[in-house]
């Protein structure tokens, strides 16, 4: 088995390499089909996604049999102001590799967000809800989402959340730094939903990726909660002596608009090869006590 995977130095893609060679994530071992898979990492540098001939050409000489593609341009305010590159990574990137997963037959897992929701209703979201992004970040991942159905016809489209892991920045090595140096935070209280460890979503895509159980899928943390509580859950973890106080989020000037509520429902996994996704105080406690 040749497994190729994009962004591998990112938080997501190296959690996935990580995996494969050490044959077991903090959840249980990997399949034993796994374990003599040639794992072939890329990042920008190696190969650019947003090129078709690039793409093309490389898929077709090194022919994997499993593509996973964690690489995104994820600064979302960024991408308000840099749409012509969100567009060609998040969007045409994800179309190119659906091409070329196709021209050889190759299966193509593909991670989404939960940006793609509007994020205005009460309920966790299900795969079969209407999506309405409201950023460009959202809008160009919905995008690449399409792509994918539209041209590969073996897919696993995976959205996740609020995602953590050990390489790369994120919100809880954010706020383990920021809480050490000033001591009081504002983290904002009216935006909800799942905090996810790159280690349980890293299980999970590799255990999609040895079946047919083709589709779109939600795989995030279990439960939900707000910036605030996740950012006052890793105070505590860490055990940093520091004040968390609950502000809404017209407080805070940021130039793309996020969900308010973008909470998912991990209902295909739980339909098809089981969730297995821990509890996010659980996953987070884990991590905290590895990082600091």
């Amino acid at each position: 088995m040749k497994i190729l995977i994009t962004g591998c130095r990112g938080q997501l893609g190296s959690q996935i390499v990580n995996i494969l060679k050490e044959g077991a994530s903090e959840l249980g071992p990997i399949s034993e089909e796994y374990r003599t898979a040639e794992i072939i990492g890329v990042d920008i540098e190696d190969l650019d996604i947003s090129n078709l001939k690039a793409v093309n050409e490389f898929i077709n000489k090194v022919k994997p049999d499993v593509v996973i593609n964690p690489a995104a341009y994820t600064n979302v305010d960024g991408c308000e102001s840099n749409q012509d590159l969100a567009f060609k990574v998040n969007s045409l990137g994800s179309r190119n590799l659906a091409i070329a997963c196709e021209d050889i037959g190759a299966k193509l897992i593909h991670i989404s967000t939960d940006y793609v929701f509007e994020g205005n209703g009460t309920v966790p979201y299900k795969e079969y809800d209407i999506t309405n992004p409201v950023s460009v970040y959202g809008k160009t991942k919905l995008l690449g989402e399409n792509y994918v159905r539209e041209f590969c016809s073996r897919y696993f489209i995976l959205r996740t959340a609020w995602l953590y892991g050990y390489n790369g920045n994120n919100f809880v090595k954010t706020i383990i730094k920021a809480a050490k140096e000033k001591g009081h935070l504002d983290v904002v209280n009216d935006q909800r939903g799942n905090p996810t460890n790159a280690e349980d979503l890293a299980h999970h895509i590799l255990k999609l990726g040895l079946t047919e159980e083709y589709g779109v899928y939600h795989c995030t943390g279990a439960g939900e909660c707000s910036w605030y509580d996740f950012a006052k859950a890793i105070v505590e973890y860490a055990g940093i002596e520091c004040t968390v106080s609950p502000v809404t989020s017209d407080k805070i000037n940021r130039a793309a608009r996020r969900p308010s509520f973008s909470s998912l429902d991990n209902m295909m996994l739980r339909c098809s090869v089981g969730d297995e996704m821990r509890e996010w105080r659980q996953a987070l406690g884990v991590f905290v006590g590895k990082y600091k």
